[in-house]
């Protein structure tokens, strides 16, 4: 039998990683809640975001080097908006959708050509180094993510509670034409909206990363969709839903990978969780029942 400090340990990962899938699940959602549109793309910013780590930590020490990668990060997500969606906002939804795997194929080729196969990541003694708590052993990285998390989440809210530009953001998200209308500017509102998607997109590659210690082209594929299935099982649209999403599945996949009969199917476990949401709840644990306009 184990004892309790292992179980802590298994928990304290699991709320890690959680944070991470969190904090990339807050892209997919607030995309969505505004352009009804699922940002394929959106794993392959946080997979960008690490090589622009790679790049820059190589010929700049990690102070200038980390708010680069996040200023970087954030204008790729306003950019490919811009390019990508932005010409289509009449289109039908199929057409936008299909731009958005062209987007992720074409970050994913890009980064072969420019990156190859996989970089080390810099390491960041900040986040790696190990303290003691008592009889654990834990990276510091594990405390400073779910911290860091909660109060990105917190902040966020309060943005879009209280700010102009929060307002019009949930504007926007009820009724995106009468919001128009009532002269919003809604291209600055979903520029806005990739601008902090992909911001903490980067906030999440730099911890993902530090701890993983590899970049490759493929990489952000796997914790995209995994936030992705975070964002839908907490009801695709709402923010505190995508982050408990996000930590529910965190924490389960921990247990599941520390257990060598079943690691195995850590991954298949998520998506098996999808499919009985969807079932069961489809509008996920907090999403509201969404009426199709004709």
């Amino acid at each position: 039998m184990h004892d309790a400090a292992y179980y802590i340990q298994l928990l304290l990962s699991g709320v890690t990683v959680g944070s991470l899938y969190a904090l990339i699940a807050i892209g997919y959602t607030m995309v969505y809640g505004i352009l009804r549109l699922i940002n394929f793309a959106h794993g392959d910013i946080f997979m960008m975001a690490g090589f622009f780590m790679v790049y820059m930590s190589a010929s700049m020490p990690l102070a200038v080097s980390i708010p680069l990668v996040l200023i970087l990060t954030t204008i790729l997500g306003v950019v490919i908006e811009k390019a990508a969606y932005s010409p289509l906002r009449t289109a039908p939804r199929m057409s936008v959708m299909i731009s958005a795997i062209g987007v992720s194929y074409l970050l994913q080729n890009l980064a072969t050509y420019i990156g190859g196969i996989a970089r080390a990541y810099p390491d960041i003694p900040f986040l790696t180094q190990v303290m003691q708590m008592g009889s654990l052993s834990v990276k510091r990285i594990t405390i400073v993510t779910p911290i860091l998390t909660i109060v990105l989440v917190v902040i966020l809210v309060i943005l879009i509670q209280k700010t102009k530009i929060g307002m019009a953001m949930r504007a926007v998200s009820r009724d995106f034409e009468t919001s128009q209308l009532m002269g919003i500017k809604i291209n600055s509102v979903i520029s806005m909206t990739f601008a902090i998607g992909s911001f903490l997109a980067g906030v999440a590659s730099i911890l993902y990363f530090a701890n993983y210690g590899q970049v490759s082209p493929m990489i952000g594929a796997m914790p995209g969709l995994k936030a992705f299935v975070a964002a839908v099982f907490g009801g695709i649209g709402s923010i505190p839903g995508a982050v408990i999403g996000a930590f529910i599945i965190g924490i389960c996949e921990s247990f599941i990978k520390a257990n060598e009969n079943i690691a195995v199917f850590s991954n298949a476990f998520t998506f098996a969780l999808l499919i009985i949401i969807l079932l069961c709840k489809p509008n996920g644990l907090f999403g509201e029942k969404l009426t199709e306009k004709v």
